[in-house]
């Protein structure tokens, strides 16, 4: 649904009940214009990236909201990547114990993921995405043809979050991606909106199943414990999440072989194929040609996963396509084998 949509599906309404739009600073200079009706409402403009997703900034947010007069009536709108709908969606939960939120996101990871199923969060000095709530947006408008603007990086990072959706949907799913690769590769309008689609399918029915993460809703976290434990240790923002999930979608293959519950011994092969015709790297070793990834650094990064207790992290492995095991702590032996 094209961004010009939002006016016409909420009307004149939005307005008259007070808006305030929350933006990616580049972001807003490509595409805001996509933003019918919008151009004169409160605005506040940041840099987007891991860095937005602060106290400092949540706190600048929070106190832009009280500035602009809104009720609880209102409707706080987010326009830009993950790291914007996670910060907007986290203050508007906030304010006045909880306006609206409306997410446009304008890059392939927030479409394929971060815009759908309510998450929101900021990163503590001691891990990401430790301090969040869940508020489900009222509306997504996810535009493909916003994508086309994207840096090879950005692109990479939502190609690695919709590998790890397309394990969790299944064999029509992951047929679909590897069918689409070519296409993907040069960013073909068409190849983007039916991934996006089918990626939003996928987490919208694991997200009805369990709104709140108590259950089945796990299974988003898989490569996700090894990715922050990566992004920590690189520091924020220096490997783009997407693609530190794609090398963890890799570990947690390589777990689920060892432990003997990977029951599709051609899986982690076809992932491996997959991931080298994104783009994107299938291994630690990928990364490290690049970036700084010791062995201590790793653990103390998987020290504070959130979904664990404290030095005890948890894993999501893999039975086969769609078949996922939830919430195994893993022999410290194999962890130190995974990452030396």
């Amino acid at each position: 649904m094209g961004l010009s949509a939002l006016g016409e599906v909420h009307g004149g309404g939005l307005l008259e009940r007070g808006v305030f739009v929350l933006a990616d600073k580049r972001a807003w200079e490509l595409h805001g214009a996509a933003l019918v009706g919008l151009q004169d409402a409160p605005r506040l403009e940041i840099t987007g990236g891991e860095e937005a997703k602060s106290l400092l900034q949540l706190e600048g947010v929070l106190d832009a909201l009280t500035r602009s007069g809104l009720s609880r009536a209102s409707t706080v709108i987010t326009f830009g990547g993950g790291s914007i709908s996670d910060l907007g969606g986290l203050a508007a939960s906030l304010f006045k114990r909880g306006v609206d939120v409306v997410h446009c996101p304008t890059t392939l990871l927030a479409q394929v993921d971060a815009s759908v199923g309510g998450k929101t969060a900021i990163n503590l000095k001691l891990g990401k995405n430790l301090a969040g709530t869940v508020h489900q947006p009222r509306d997504v408008f996810a535009d493909p043809t916003v994508l086309a603007t994207l840096p090879a990086e950005e692109w990479a990072s939502g190609l690695g979050e919709a590998l790890k959706t397309a394990l969790l949907g299944g064999e029509e799913s992951l047929g679909n991606l590897e069918a689409l690769s070519p296409e993907l590769v040069h960013l073909q309008p068409e190849a983007t909106a039916t991934l996006v689609g089918d990626c939003v399918q996928t987490k919208a029915r694991i997200v009805a199943e369990d709104p709140q993460e108590q259950g089945p809703r796990r299974a988003l976290n898989l490569g996700h414990t090894f990715a922050h434990a990566i992004e920590h240790c690189a520091g924020y923002g220096t490997i783009p999440h997407g693609v530190a999930v794609a090398v963890g979608v890799s570990l947690a293959l390589e777990a689920s072989a060892a432990m003997g519950l990977l029951e599709d011994g051609g899986l982690q092969e076809r992932v491996r194929t997959l991931q080298g015709a994104l783009g994107l790297p299938s291994s630690l070793a990928d990364l490290r040609a690049q970036h700084e990834l010791g062995p201590d650094g790793l653990r103390i990064g998987l020290a504070q996963d959130k979904k664990g207790a404290v030095d005890k992290p948890e894993f999501v492995l893999v039975r086969g396509l769609g078949d996922l095991v939830l919430g195994v702590e893993m022999e410290d032996s194999l962890l130190q084998s995974l990452i030396d």
